[in-house]
C-alpha cells in the first residue's frame, strides 16, 4: 500500500471511492457529481486529500481535510471530513494508515490539530480514532442548522 498526495490524475479513481463514501452515508450513487465535486477540490487546492493505492495502483481509500482556523489557537487546524476505505480493502489497516499518514501530514504543515466528528453509533470507526490516540471531546456541544 502506498499512501500521497492526490492529484489530477487520481480524479478517476478519487471519484469512485467519493462516490462510496456518500452511499456509506445513505446517499444515491451519482458517479458524475462526485467527478465533479472532486475536480473542484483539486482545482481550487481549498482540501487536501490523501489516496491509498495498491501496487497497481486501484485505489483503496482516501482522506479528506479541510483548512480552518483556531481563534483561540490563533493557527490553522485541519477538519478530517472524510475518511473512506472500499469494502474489499478493509481490514487490512488502510484506515488506520490513512489517519497517521494525514496526522502526520498536519504536524509537517504546522497545524495545530486534527479534528473530526463520527455517528455516535459508528462502533468501529470509533474504536479506531480511539486507538489511535484521538480524544473524544466531552467539553463542547456541536450545533448545526442546515440552510
Amino acid at each position: 500500500m502506498h499512501i500521497r498526495p492526490a492529484d489530477a490524475s487520481d480524479l478517476t479513481t478519487l471519484a469512485v471511492l467519493f462516490d462510496g463514501y456518500r452511499r456509506f452515508y445513505g446517499q444515491s450513487a451519482d458517479l458524475s457529481a462526485c467527478t465533479a465535486f472532486m475536480q473542484e477540490r483539486l482545482d481550487a487546492g481549498d482540501s487536501r486529500i490523501l489516496i491509498a493505492v495498491n501496487e497497481s495502483g486501484e485505489g483503496l481509500g482516501f482522506t479528506q481535510l479541510y483548512p480552518s482556523f483556531s481563534s483561540v489557537r490563533m493557527r490553522p487546524v485541519w477538519i478530517l471530513n472524510d475518511l473512506f476505505v472500499a469494502p474489499s480493502a478493509r481490514g487490512g489497516g488502510v484506515a488506520s494508515a490513512l489517519m497517521t499518514a494525514a496526522a502526520d501530514w498536519a504536524a509537517s504543515a504546522d497545524i495545530a490539530a486534527l479534528s473530526l466528528e463520527t455517528a455516535r453509533d459508528n462502533v468501529a470507526a470509533r474504536a479506531l480514532y480511539e486507538k489511535l490516540g484521538w480524544q473524544l471531546d466531552t467539553e463542547f456541544d456541536r450545533y448545526t442548522v442546515n440552510l
